[in-house]
């Protein structure tokens, strides 16, 4: 059986396209499910193994949402052998995958990723890059590993666009904000270059370390985290895609399209970009709890707690009415 495995995980991604995470991920339910089948033949495969599995998955204390990861590679892996005339049908017909709560993304409010921005400075090589790292992750809403694989040659600096490779190998082209193409032109100009001084070999990621070598996720995971108690926002609430939530929420609060918000995401599904409507309306009902005289912030009271700051004195000449 675990021939069959390997022979599927590699039709995965050469033939299909699967992304690199996605097939140690089916790799390793996989393992699970021929482990749990024990010395049954391929051709001997029922649906009760099939939920056996799953239930065993549930006994060890899996979520239901990995227990629903580990079903679809299941799945994918029958019907594979189904194709290669190693099952007559697919065992895992019938089998009911346990339901998965939509769990709305977590975002961080404007103010926040601003001060994870402030946070990385503005003074030395590594603080150009960090700046330029976090800029272009929230003002283009990429994957952490789009990010860290980004070639120096997807970069269009007259355009204001980047060529972002995503999931299963499709390619995209993202615009840039005027922010963070400032923040990538600054790192460019002034800290690439020293930090490859460093390197033995040339890299021809847009991103390098301090020892000149491309980031790597993990490099990239412990310096937000070090961002974050910087900038004093619990380092649980924030990770590479709270940014893209955070991108792609703020869009559609500003006014964008979903269709608009789905091809800079590189969503393949609408509905899964569907799931911001959900996060505006969440920001919507606080702004009501917390400003109207019947939301939860009345205390009872039938009056809103007053949260705005007084304005502050026109800057114009007396009398004027309007400020420069």
């Amino acid at each position: 059986m675990s021939t069959v495995v390997d022979a599927f995980l590699a039709h995965a991604q050469l033939e299909k396209g699967l992304a690199r995470n996605t097939i140690i991920a089916y790799s390793r339910d996989l393992e699970r499910f021929v482990a749990s089948l024990g010395n049954v033949a391929p051709s001997k495969l029922t649906r009760e193994h099939v939920r056996d599995f799953v239930s065993r998955l549930e006994a060890d204390g899996l979520s239901a949402a990995s227990r629903a990861r580990a079903l679809v590679a299941v799945r994918r892996l029958l019907k594979f052998m189904c194709a290669e005339d190693l099952l007559e049908d697919d065992p895992s017909r019938g089998v009911m995958s346990p339901k998965v709560g939509r769990a709305l993304p977590r975002v961080l409010a404007p103010d926040e990723t601003q001060a994870l921005i402030s946070a990385c400075g503005d003074k030395g090589p590594l603080a150009l890059r960090d700046r330029a790292m976090l800029e272009v992750l929230y003002g283009a809403g990429l994957r952490v590993s789009e990010l860290v694989q980004l070639p120096l040659s997807g970069l269009d600096r007259r355009g204001g666009m980047l060529r972002v490779v995503g999931k299963g190998g499709h390619e995209r082209i993202v615009p840039l904000g005027e922010l963070a193409l400032t923040a990538i032109e600054e790192y460019l100009d002034h800290a690439r270059g020293g930090l490859l001084v460093k390197a033995g070999d040339r890299t021809h990621a847009l991103f390098v370390t301090r020892r000149g070598g491309a980031m790597t996720r993990q490099n990239f995971f412990a310096l937000l985290r070090k961002l974050a108690l910087a900038a004093g926002i619990d380092r649980e609430r924030v990770s590479p895609h709270v940014l893209r939530h955070a991108f792609a929420t703020d869009l559609l609060e500003g006014g964008a399209d979903l269709r608009s918000i789905q091809m800079m995401l590189g969503h393949s599904d609408l509905s899964t970009t569907e799931i911001y409507t959900h996060v505006g309306r969440g920001r919507l009902k606080d702004t009501v709890d917390r400003h109207h005289p019947r939301g939860a912030g009345a205390g009872g009271s039938g009056k809103a707690k007053n949260t705005t700051k007084p304005r502050a004195k026109p800057a114009g000449p007396p009398g004027s009415g309007k400020s420069k």
